[in-house]
């Protein structure tokens, strides 16, 4: 970073945020109100003056840094994005102001011969980006393979899409645990934290929606009134059936920032975190909910990595893609860019798929 994209970024953070200046403009007015003094009245004056020819100058040197060449602090900011559109999903996701990129999503559709139902997923790393990657790169191609032969053996076969889901879920957590284990052996390192990820995955067919949540990413549907229909719950150590559970194997939860299972972790379930999956404080088996769409008929659903819920709550994050539908990313660039502007510190990654009038299978 130049030294100048870093006086910008501390100027717009720090010393010209509104309520920096407001307070300080309230101070100074009722410190003139009790003491009557000229001198404050000065001083407030020059404060004034002082805080437009700031803004004037940093105005002045980001244009300049602009047209030597260099990024603006703005770009600067979302020069590392990835995006992603086929038929009706639109993917956006942004580092931020992270000083690396965890997130990972996957979409994987069959519209033409429908062999099976379209996957969709989000998985946020935490320690690391490897447990993202292993999810990203395993989980969503052996879904669909299982999915594919039941598709074939429906009839003969008494599984269904949530017991599909379970298996492969806890199936990935278990050979990823061993490999990165091994890995982790064979490069000599100490034993350690192997890190983790959140595992967000939906199964769309024709007529049928199933969400598989572990972790704290989040989906949320918009049915047909425009009402915000939560398609998961967030794991975290402080509800009262995680605690009891970490308490039960033995864990403990603590505040650090966050309420945390052994003071390290901010998620009570999560796929890869050895040891403490070991420990059985964390665990990988995820809650997972079906829904009818004839039903329902929604307008769209939003999957999401925790930082847009960090910014936004279901309904907010519902009323605003719901206004954005039109935009080239159905409203997922917009919210994103929207939680950045809000604060988020966290990588942030947000997949809108639109269904079809009535529900139903998205992309036809």
């Amino acid at each position: 970073m130049t030294l100048l994209s870093l006086l910008g970024r501390i100027m717009r953070y720090f010393l010209l945020r509104p309520e920096t200046l407001f307070l300080l403009c309230i101070s100074l007015a009722l410190w003139s109100y009790f003491f009557h003094t000229d001198e404050v009245r000065t001083i407030v004056k020059s404060s004034r003056d002082a805080v437009k020819m700031v803004k004037g100058k940093v105005a002045e040197m980001m244009m300049a840094n602009e047209r030597l060449g260099g990024l603006s602090v703005l770009d600067a900011e979302f020069s590392k994005t990835w995006e992603f559109r086929s038929h009706n999903v639109a993917v956006y996701s942004i580092q931020g102001r992270r000083d690396h990129m965890e997130d990972r999503f996957e979409v994987l559709t069959d519209i033409a011969n429908k062999t099976h139902p379209s996957i969709f997923g989000i998985f946020d790393g935490h320690g690391g980006e490897a447990a993202a990657d292993y999810v990203k790169a395993h989980l969503p191609e052996a879904l669909k393979q299982q999915l594919q032969a039941f598709e074939r053996e429906r009839k003969d076969s008494s599984q269904s899409y949530a017991s599909i889901l379970e298996q492969r879920i806890l199936a990935v957590d278990r050979d990823m645990l061993d490999k990165l284990s091994a890995n982790h052996d064979e490069a000599g390192q100490e034993p350690g934290m192997i890190g983790g990820t959140t595992c967000l995955v939906a199964l769309l067919s024709d007529r049928e929606l199933t969400v598989a949540n572990v972790g704290d990413s989040r989906g949320v549907l918009c049915d047909k009134d425009g009402n915000a229909v939560a398609l998961s719950h967030d794991h975290k150590p402080y509800q009262l059936k995680e605690r009891k559970r970490i308490k039960r194997a033995g864990g403990f939860i603590s505040f650090n920032g966050s309420w945390r299972v052994q003071g390290i972790l901010a998620m009570s379930r999560s796929l890869g975190d050895y040891p403490l999956k070991n420990l059985n404080v964390v665990i990988p088996d995820p809650d997972i909910v079906t829904f009818d769409l004839d039903k329902l008929q929604p307008e769209f659903m939003i999957l999401a990595s925790d930082g847009l819920w960090d910014a936004f709550s279901n309904e907010e994050a519902v009323r605003f893609v719901r206004e954005r539908l039109d935009e080239p990313h159905y409203g997922a660039k917009s919210i994103v860019l929207q939680s950045f502007y809000r604060g988020c510190p966290d990588n942030i990654t947000v997949m809108v798929v639109k269904f079809k009038s009535g529900g139903g299978k998205s992309g036809e």
